[in-house]
């Protein structure tokens, strides 16, 4: 039977749901322009009722506020990740793509390849015109070495997309490391308040901004399972195993433990590409795992950023080892079953100075590299430093250097600037230095372009140490004929007068005859035109991905606040409600108390 101050029970029960209800509002109001506030509500149930043992049986107790719940919708919150996966790596390629296309652009305001080539077969046309005359002949080679400067502004200048991406990746590993941090420690701080049966609202609401921070640098999952007791596992502890894996289900948090990523730069004798800037980072994990940068999971701004710099349209070195062998002291292993591109040297992105190759999934370091083109295999001279050597059994295995990424990243216009330079360099050169061509004095023609060598000090002589060591980079013209204009061959025929001009139309033959030279089929002039259609073509996707995949975000990020979002008409309704219900239930406590003081005081009951 209740007691005689049961009603007043009841009375208080219905004041206290109210003032949490009041509060809980006042919170939600207060937090209306939090970033990443969930909205939050109060969850109440009747008071189980108490057998009276009287006729009407059973008699209501009241109210119990049962918790202070947050108002969240998971599924929307796996969508907004799965979205901003892909937006950031969107945001990352058409920001860098915009700026690599304004390298490659040839306006009004800026002179790029096909004015600069053009202008120095203008020139060519005027020696052509006075065969004899070192003043005109002074004037193309003037033109011929703003063609060898553009290229090396243009390789310079990707160069510094190179770094300037590298130097990101560092900043999104560090980020992704302090996120794990932050995340682990949160799990610990919600476990040890709801193990004690409250509901850790705010700080789950930290929790999940952290994660959208996250899916917006790499590809993440998320899983919350509850942790049973052992010894009872019908009793839930209140506790949650929080993890929080990425590129493809490598665990980054694990409830209050976390795993760290490095990142290592690579040495000089450590790169993948020819061209490549020095120090780009490879990322491990802190014990020295794989990591799996280049894994098709990856995702995010990271995965944005290593296609930039590291992409190379899948044109990386791979082959089947063929044989074993040595070199002196040094072991040695041959390539073949080439792709055709590998076939070409003039296309080959391969390190000059050693490098890293992978043989049967094993990664040995390499000092050197040969390629026989009568049959068609690569050799390479493994460092001593490789602890593991190679025996008979990888015979027939997978070699590779680098990754084979699919984007047409850095890499790969600065191979495709290289493969020009090269294949027009040797085409030039060979008109030049044809059996019979002699310069203004009579004696036996020299080559025109060719390259800086690897000290800085000198040129490379091409083509005795190959036309490949020529990059985009080291480009230069003889800095004899600079010196004297009359070594510039205009003519076979040492007896033959300087009007003969045989070998000035041949040079000009080879701007469009695609017979003399061709470039991904089209003519030495056309250059440009591959180029930038390949540039157009990634900048106007990437551009076209990012609008729609921001469109997508606003959307679903809709969705979400929909459900999770404060909205002030709603709560300033659930104001005036929860006020009156305070009101009333106050009211009601103030008539029991006329009640109780009648029946106690003036009854004496």
């Amino acid at each position: 039977m209740p007691s005689t101050f049961f009603g007043l029970n009841i009375a208080y029960s219905g004041l206290t749901a109210a003032n949490a209800a009041l509060n809980t509002t006042g919170n939600n109001i207060a937090n209306v322009e939090t970033k990443g506030y969930s909205r939050q509500t109060v969850t109440q149930q009747a008071y189980d009722a108490l057998r009276t043992f009287t006729t009407y049986g059973c008699a209501g107790a009241g109210v119990d506020t049962i918790a202070i719940e947050r108002i969240r919708d998971e599924f929307y919150d796996v969508k907004y990740w799965n979205n901003n996966t892909t937006l950031g790596e969107y945001d990352i390629k058409q920001y860098y793509m915009e700026g690599i296309e304004n390298y490659f652009v040839d306006d009004e305001d800026t002179e790029g390849f096909t004015t600069i080539f053009n202008d120095m077969y203008d020139a060519l046309a005027e020696v052509k015109k006075n065969s004899g005359d070192t003043t005109t002949i002074t004037q193309f080679l003037g033109f011929a070495k703003n063609l060898t400067d553009y290229f090396n502004n243009l390789a310079g200048n990707l160069q510094k997309v190179q770094t300037d991406t590298n130097s990101e990746i560092k900043i999104q590993v560090d980020s992704m490391n302090s996120l794990a941090a932050q995340i682990s420690t949160l799990n610990k701080q919600i476990n040890v308040i709801e193990v004690s049966g409250s509901t850790a609202n705010e700080l789950r609401d930290q929790r999940a901004l952290l994660i959208d921070k996250l899916s917006s640098i790499v590809d993440v999952e998320v899983t919350e399972t509850p942790v049973y007791d052992t010894n009872n596992p019908d009793r839930v502890t209140g506790a949650n195993r929080f993890v929080v894996t990425i590129a493809g289900g490598q665990t980054l948090v694990d409830t209050n433990e976390y795993n760290t990523l490095v990142c290592e730069a690579r040495s000089t004798s450590e790169k993948v590409n020819q061209s490549d800037v020095d120090g780009l980072y490879d990322i491990k994990w802190a014990n020295g795992s794989d990591f799996g940068m280049y894994s098709a999971n990856l995702g995010g701004t990271l995965k944005g950023l290593i296609a930039i710099r590291d992409g190379n349209n899948t044109a990386n070195f791979k082959g089947s080892v063929s044989a074993i062998g040595t070199s002196g002291t040094n072991q040695t292993v041959t390539i073949d079953e080439l792709p055709d591109y590998l076939k070409d040297l003039n296309k080959s992105t391969l390190p000059e100075n050693g490098g890293v190759i992978n043989v049967g999934n094993k990664l040995l370091k390499f000092d050197s590299w040969t390629y026989d083109a009568t049959s068609e295999e690569y050799t390479f001279v493994l460092n001593n430093s490789n602890t593991t050597q190679l025996n008979t059994n990888y015979i027939d295995r997978e070699a590779k250097v680098g990754a084979s990424i699919n984007y047409q990243g850095v890499p790969y216009y600065m191979q495709q600037m290289n493969e020009w330079i090269r294949s027009f360099s040797e085409a030039f050169n060979e008109i030049l230095t044809k059996p019979g061509s002699v310069d203004g004095y009579g004696n036996a023609a020299d080559i025109l372009f060719t390259g800086v060598n690897g000290t800085g000090t000198g040129e490379y002589d091409v083509p005795t140490d190959s036309y490949y060591k020529i990059t985009a980079l080291n480009f230069t013209i003889s800095e004899a004929m600079i010196a004297d204009a009359q070594k510039f061959a205009t003519h076979t025929g040492a007896s033959e007068g300087s009007s003969k001009y045989d070998i000035v139309e041949e040079l000009i033959d080879l701007k469009t005859n695609k017979d003399e030279f061709t470039f991904r089929g089209s003519s030495a002039g056309e250059f440009l035109q591959c180029i930038l259609s390949d540039v157009a073509i990634n900048a106007s996707n990437a551009n076209t991905f990012y609008l729609n995949y921001t469109n997508l975000s606003s959307a679903i990020e809709t969705q979400r606040m929909s459900v999770s979002g404060v909205d002030k008409d709603e709560e300033a309704l659930n104001l005036v409600k929860y006020q009156n219900s305070y009101t009333l239930a106050s009211k009601m406590i103030q008539t029991l108390s006329e009640c109780y003081d009648r029946l106690i005081l003036q009854t004496g009951v």
